[in-house]
């Protein structure tokens, strides 16, 4: 997960908690370069207690405990596509799946199923994990943007080399082309003015990114491509994936 602001932290004990009840291997990585700052407190899941701390320790220490999860956190922003797709990379397994009969069997090899969730705040950011997707053979990146009032959150999907569900910046184009910047070529004095947001907007956006990991972890399948909410009409709005229909021979 990229970022452990405004909609990141609060992402995390929803997402601990379900794959605490999955029971199965699984690990959390949290990347965030920010340390808590007084402003954070008003929408962002953090207390005084944390001032001064990095965003994805905090996070990742607290939850991890609590629910004894393997989690690991970088305390620092991800702007580098070749440090993104080592953090991407699927662990390989291989174990022996003994046949019926005796002295029967066969090797089979697994690979880890990657999540890419993008909580970030920044065009640039987007970018940077659209080129990396493009790349991928098989991802699923879940991208979470809102304003203050409005927001939407993308799920797409890389299998076997191509791209079955569109990324946000085939349905955004543009977040190509970026006008804001990396977290770190963001002065002081311009980071010390927050995008405008709320913490329901936040927290409609945690749960969206989340049921869509439930939906993949757990039913099996995600049919939603891209969610938009609002709210002001307390209003969310699903878009599903339209099946490819085959030509007529």
């Amino acid at each position: 997960m990229l970022g452990a602001g405004g909609t990141g932290a609060h992402i995390a004990p929803h997402l601990y908690r379900l794959l605490y009840a999955l029971e199965r291997p699984v690990k959390f990585i949290i990347c965030d370069g920010d340390k808590v700052e007084p402003k954070n407190l008003v929408r962002q899941n953090f207390t005084e207690a944390d001032l001064g701390e990095n965003k994805a320790r905090v996070i990742a220490e607290r939850y991890s405990d609590v629910f004894g999860l393997e989690t690991s956190y970088i305390p620092r922003f991800i702007e580098d596509a070749g440090q993104l797709e080592e953090l991407l990379r699927p662990e390989v397994f291989r174990h022996y799946v003994y046949g019926s009969e005796p002295n029967t069997g066969r090797w089979v090899t697994n690979s880890e199923l990657v999540i890419l969730i993008g909580a970030v705040d920044n065009n640039k950011s987007r970018k940077l994990c659209h080129e990396v997707f493009l790349r991928a053979r098989d991802l699923i990146y879940i991208d979470s943007g809102n304003g203050e009032y409005t927001g939407q959150i993308v799920c797409g999907i890389r299998r076997a080399g191509k791209t079955v569900y569109k990324p946000v910046g085939m349905l955004y184009p543009e977040v190509n082309t970026p006008e804001d910047l990396f977290p770190t070529e963001v002065s002081c004095a311009e980071a010390s003015v927050s995008a405008p947001q709320t913490i329901v907007a936040n927290l409609m956006a945690a749960t969206a990114v989340v049921t869509m990991i439930y939906n993949i972890l757990v039913i099996g399948c995600n049919t939603v491509q891209q969610t938009t909410f609002s709210t002001k009409s307390v209003n969310i709005r699903s878009f599903q994936k339209q099946p490819t229909r085959r030509k007529a021979a």
